[in-house]
C-alpha cells in the first residue's frame, strides 16, 4: 500500500517550522519603569513648587508672608491693596500695550523678511543673513547705553514707541531667521502657481504662503510676546513715572533698601504670569511644529 504525498501549498504548510513571536525590544523592566516614574514626579514637584509656593504667599496675611506655612489664614488682602492703593493696573495697561504692539510688528516684520530671504535673490542678502544671526551673540547689557543714546536723539525715551521698537529690535532678528528656515521647507511650487493666477509676490505671500506658516508664526508671536512682557532691563532704563512705567519697572517699588513688600510682589506676580498664560495656551499647539520646522534649515 502507497501513501499519497503532500503537494502544492499542503506540502508547504506541513514543513513550515512554527513561528514563534521575536522577544520585545526596549521593554523596561519594573524597576526601571518605577525609577522613571519616580524622577518625573521629582521633576514635576520641583518645576511645580516655586509657582505654587508664589500663589499660596500672595494669599497670606504681610505678618506671615516669610513664613514656611503653606496655608496660614488666608486672604485676599495683597490683591485688593494691590489694585487699588498702587499704579498696578496702569503699569499692567503699559506692558499690555507695549507687548502686544510688540507681537503684532514682530509676527509682521519677521514673516516677511524671512519670506524675502528665503525666496528672493538680492544685493547684500548674505549680508542680511549674517546680520541676523550675530546681532543674537550681544548681551543685552552691552545694548543698553547705544539703544539709550539713539532713543534719547530721537526724543523716544520714556514712550511706549521707543520701547516697543527697542523689543523688536531683540524679537526680529531671532524670529526673522527661524521664519526662514521655516519658509524653505514650504514647496516653491506654491508660490510658482500663486504667479501663474495673477497674484503678486505680496499677494503670493499673503494669501498662500502665510496660511500655511501658522505654526511658525504662532512661535514668533509667542516670543515676541514674552520678549516684551517679561523683559526688565530696557524698561528699567528707558521708563520713569507711574504714568509710563511698565510692569517690570514697577515691581521694583515693592523692594528697597530696608526690605521687600511680599505679599503685593507675589500677588502682582500671579497676575502677570495670567496674559503669559493664555498666550502660550494659545499657541501651544504649534509650537513645537513651528520650532522643529523652522530649525529644519538655515
Amino acid at each position: 500500500m502507497t501513501t499519497a504525498t503532500a503537494t502544492g501549498p499542503a506540502r508547504h504548510r506541513a514543513q513550515a517550522p512554527a513561528r514563534t513571536n521575536p522577544p520585545r525590544r526596549g521593554r523596561r523592566s519594573p524597576l526601571a519603569s518605577v525609577g522613571l516614574h519616580v524622577s518625573l514626579i521629582v521633576a514635576s514637584v520641583i518645576a511645580v513648587f516655586p509657582v505654587l509656593w508664589v500663589l499660596l504667599t500672595s494669599l497670606k496675611p504681610a505678618k506671615f508672608a516669610t513664613t514656611t506655612d503653606f496655608v496660614k489664614d488666608p486672604t485676599l488682602e495683597n490683591y485688593t491693596n494691590l489694585l487699588n492703593d498702587t499704579p498696578f493696573l496702569t503699569w499692567f495697561g503699559n506692558s499690555l500695550l507695549v507687548a502686544a504692539l510688540t507681537t503684532l510688528l514682530g509676527v509682521f516684520v519677521s514673516s516677511t523678511t524671512g519670506y524675502a530671504v528665503s525666496r528672493f535673490r538680492f544685493p547684500g542678502k548674505r549680508g542680511l543673513m549674517w546680520t541676523l544671526l550675530i546681532t543674537q551673540m550681544f548681551p543685552v547689557a552691552v545694548l543698553i547705553v547705544p539703544i539709550y543714546n539713539i532713543m534719547a536723539s530721537m526724543g523716544l525715551l520714556n514712550t511706549s514707541t521707543g520701547l516697543v521698537i527697542t523689543y523688536l529690535t531683540i524679537a526680529v532678528p531671532f524670529c526673522a531667521w527661524m521664519m526662514k528656515g521655516f519658509f524653505d521647507t514650504i514647496p516653491k511650487e506654491i508660490d510658482e502657481s500663486g504667479y501663474v493666477d495673477g497674484l503678486t509676490p505680496f499677494g503670493t505671500f499673503w494669501r498662500l504662503i502665510l496660511p500655511l506658516a501658522k505654526p511658525g508664526i504662532a512661535v514668533t508671536a509667542f516670543y515676541s510676546f514674552i520678549t516684551a512682557w517679561g523683559e526688565v532691563a530696557y524698561a528699567s532704563a528707558f521708563m520713569v513715572g507711574d504714568e509710563n512705567m511698565t510692569l517690570a519697572g514697577g515691581l521694583q517699588k515693592f523692594v528697597n533698601q530696608y526690605g521687600a513688600q511680599w505679599g503685593p510682589m507675589t500677588a502682582a506676580s500671579v497676575l502677570i504670569a495670567i496674559p503669559a498664560a493664555l498666550v502660550f495656551l494659545f499657541a501651544q499647539r504649534h509650537l513645537v511644529t513651528g520650532m522643529s520646522a523652522g530649525a529644519v534649515k538655515g
